[in-house]
């Protein structure tokens, strides 16, 4: 049911979208999808009240209210504020707005509401994207997309609410992601790759960070993780940072409209010169930052902390994320990083030393490659890195993880990585570091130990001499070998058989080409 109501309402928005950029039109879409969520969340929030307030059994009764003593009542905004409501004022609420939607002036109407809600919301202060007055659609399509957003029934179960609109948004994301292409990319990370990622890391509680952090999908998927696994919301404390001010407005909408409560930085910035965290050491570090950057150096970088492993090269950014990445792990911290795979084994300017310093410094854990097409349209194959600052368990040892065939496409152009090959990537890392499997299928206990075993063509367990003999290079494709093949005599003979003759035949074809070739030069009175 949601899943059709996703797909109608994106049908019908995109309809109305005419000419207009879809990274433009994402901004407006999304931000009046999160206007109409908080004013139904507020309008629920307060007839509960009312309803609470009436009740002689309820705590909250007021008795002998008078209709203006209740609308008073209704006033204090501690009544919202301890539930994660937003206050809205009454002119910006959505009913008002829809109300107005065939105005000329409408997108204005949008604006000044934008700006009501900040005055009463101080976490939402330059958060709301005022740019409904100057938005570049035809006449009158604001208003439609107002009709069309208000069809997006949120009802008055808070939870049921944010969830709602949270795969909504979701879903919409995605959506914009695939319309813009390559540029989408930069913005949302496809969600079988958070999903692998925060698998693999099992965060529960404590201080996640993703320094590039998008529209906010790592931080979204946590808390889904977290409670799916019987935590609860807030067991995380999310601090992230972003550089473009229009992703940075997305991602704290799209944290605020789920509740969580999040620390994105004092404005928008950029990671390594305007380091908006940086006392922050983490527990858990997600990120998908864009890949290659060449233009990422400034001079006042020079000799700076982070550089623990070596300077990285000032023409691409892979290894000034990762060591960025380990500076701010606490010691006994776990980061996941998606990276294009030149980062596995490039060696220009002083990248191979980096990786040989991090290998023998023994902080990487876990090297995963990933199928191709993974990503909205953009075919650099990508692989995960896991590091970590003091391994617990298999000191001295890498785990490789070869998982480019267990893609399934989605579509022409794109795959993704079902539930099950994440849990088979996740639930691998998991026994190879010695953690408990009771209960997951395909793992026993085998003298104290979860049954970790190498499986020939998708994992193993590789010692750093290993590494070092391979010149520090990184790829799992390296190390895990080939899949085992079952002998069969037969099968082989028929094989070879059937192969000879297919050899046989082009021999001949060529053979014949060849006397052509000879024939036609000869013609013009070349000899062979």
């Amino acid at each position: 049911m949601l899943q059709d109501i996703k797909k109608t309402l994106w049908a019908t928005a995109d309809k109305l979208r005419a000419n207009v950029d879809a990274a433009e039109y994402k901004h407006i879409v999304l931000g009046l999808i999160f206007v109409k969520f908080i004013s139904d969340a507020f309008a629920g929030r307060r007839a509960e009240l009312l309803k609470r307030l009436k009740d002689a059994s309820d705590e909250l009764y007021f008795a002998d209210a008078s209709e203006d003593d209740l609308a008073a009542e209704l006033e204090d905004r501690d009544y919202f504020k301890m539930v994660n409501v937003f206050w809205v004022p009454e002119g910006a609420r959505w009913e008002a707005l829809r109300a107005n939607a065939k105005q000329a002036d409408i997108g204005k109407r949008i604006d000044d509401a934008l700006a009501a809600i900040e005055l009463e919301n101080p976490t939402l202060k330059g958060i709301l994207d005022k740019r409904y007055a100057r938005a570049p659609l035809p006449d009158g399509k604001l208003g439609e997309l107002v009709d069309v957003i208000s069809t997006i029934g949120f009802g008055e179960d808070q939870s049921k609410a944010r969830d709602i609109l949270g795969q909504v948004y979701e879903y919409f994301l995605g959506q914009f992601a695939s319309a813009e292409g390559k540029k989408g990319g930069q913005f949302y990370t496809p969600q079988s790759i958070v999903n692998t990622l925060v698998a693999v890391l099992d965060p529960h509680q404590g201080k996640v960070y993703d320094p590039c952090c998008g529209s906010g999908g790592m931080f979204v998927q946590s808390e889904k993780f977290i409670e799916a696994h019987g935590g609860k919301l807030g067991d995380v404390s999310i601090y992230g940072q972003e550089s473009n001010p229009t992703t940075w407005r997305l991602a704290a909408m799209n944290l605020a409209i789920r509740g969580i409560d999040f620390n994105l930085g004092r404005e928008p910035g950029d990671t390594f010169t305007k380091n908006q965290h940086s006392d922050l050491r983490a527990d858990y570090i997600l990120a998908n930052p864009p890949f290659n950057i060449s233009d990422w150096w400034h001079g006042s970088l020079e000799g700076d902390s982070r550089w623990v492993y070596g300077a990285p090269p000032q023409g691409n950014a892979n290894y000034a994320w990762l060591q960025h990445m380990l500076y701010h792990l606490k010691p006994t911290g776990r980061a996941g990083i998606v990276l294009a795979n030149g980062s596995m084994s490039s060696s220009q300017n002083s990248e191979g030393d980096i990786r040989r310093a991090m290998v023998d410094a023994d902080v990487v854990e876990v090297m995963v490659a990933l199928p191709g097409q993974l990503f909205f349209n953009t075919q650099i194959p990508a692989c995960l890195w896991f590091l970590t600052k003091q391994k617990q368990q298999r000191q001295g040892e890498v785990l490789f993880i070869d998982a480019r065939k267990l893609g399934k496409m989605i579509s022409r152009v794109q795959s993704e990585l079902d539930q099950a090959a994440i849990d088979r990537i996740a639930n691998t890392a998991k026994a190879w570091r010695g953690e408990d499997m009771t209960g997951v299928e395909g793992f026993a206990l085998e003298n104290g130990e979860w049954g970790y075993t190498d499986i020939p063509g998708f994992c193993r367990s590789v010692p750093l001499s290993e590494i070092a003999e391979h010149g520090h290079v990184l790829t799992p494709g390296r190390y895990v070998g080939a899949e085992a093949v079952e002998d069969c005599d037969e099968a082989f003979a028929d094989k070879m058989t059937m192969l000879t003759e297919k050899l046989g035949e082009q021999m001949a074809k060529g053979a014949e080409l060849d006397q052509l070739i000879r024939q036609k030069l000869g013609g013009l009175g070349y000899e062979l």
